[in-house]
């Protein structure tokens, strides 16, 4: 069975660190597809935060949390890590991580795979 698994969420206040982590399990050929991360503030819609792919190793961010966010992988943990420095309280929401055999990495649809989510929450 696929599954995904986040977790690292939690409060925060503005200026902190979570690191989130997305175990995969079930997955066969998981280094040959990519990660990525989403999330999902009350009354919006989900959104592209980074990814990572497992191919060539290249990482993506969405413009708002470039310079504050990293994505790393651990190949051997099957984990992918979402580091988050420099929190904001815009950076409040449900993060969702996700797998698929992705071209456009913030196109949702092209996801296989999703976990049930962690919530982050930055208080100012």
């Amino acid at each position: 069975e696929v599954q995904l698994v986040e977790s690292g969420g939690g409060l925060v206040q503005a200026g902190g660190s979570l690191r989130l982590s997305c175990s995969a399990s079930g997955f066969t050929f998981i280094d040959d597809y990519v990660i990525g991360w989403f999330r999902q503030a009350p009354g919006k819609e989900r959104e592209g935060v980074s990814s990572f792919d497992g191919a060539d190793r290249s990482t993506e961010y969405a413009d708002s949390v470039k310079g504050r966010f990293i994505i790393s992988r651990d190949k051997g943990k099957k984990t992918v890590y979402l580091q988050m420095n420099n929190l904001k309280p815009e950076d409040t929401g449900v993060y969702y991580c996700a797998v698929g055999p992705v071209v456009d990495w913030n196109n949702q649809a092209q996801y296989d795979y999703w976990g049930q989510g962690t919530q982050v929450t930055v208080s100012s």
